[in-house]
């Protein structure tokens, strides 16, 4: 299984961009999608989690009303639409596929699988 990320690039304060995530595992409701970002000097955290069975959503605290992720399991795609982007939203995203469900818990396994990343940049 493998994961690629795009989507990523420059946007003022304020716009928007949509991430995309391409891999087979998206297909499978086995896999719970994540994605982590990490901003230079800053530890990598999880900015959403989307479930494989019931579809059901997490996101971190300072992404709620702007961020949503989904999936279309037909075209083996998930997304992050991110809107009113911030400078502090720069980062390098990577979404990652975790065969155990663990989106409530804020973390992914051992196991998990980790795509490349892209990076988004926010700056006037």
């Amino acid at each position: 299984v493998q994961l690629q990320a795009s989507g990523g690039g420059l946007v003022q304060p304020g716009g928007s961009l949509r991430l995309s995530c391409i891999s087979s595992a998206v297909a499978s409701d086995h896999y719970a999608i994540a994605w982590f970002r990490q901003a230079p000097n800053k530890e990598r955290e999880r900015v959403s989690c989307i479930s494989g069975g019931d579809d059901s959503t997490y996101y971190v605290e300072s992404v709620k009303g702007r961020f949503t992720i989904s999936r279309n399991n037909a075209a083996k795609t998930a997304y992050l639409q991110m809107n009113n982007l911030k400078p502090e939203d720069t980062a390098v995203y990577t979404c990652v596929a975790d065969p155990f469900d663990r989106c409530d818990l804020g973390v992914v396994g051992p196991t998990a699988i980790w795509g490349q990343g892209t990076l988004v940049t926010v700056s006037s």
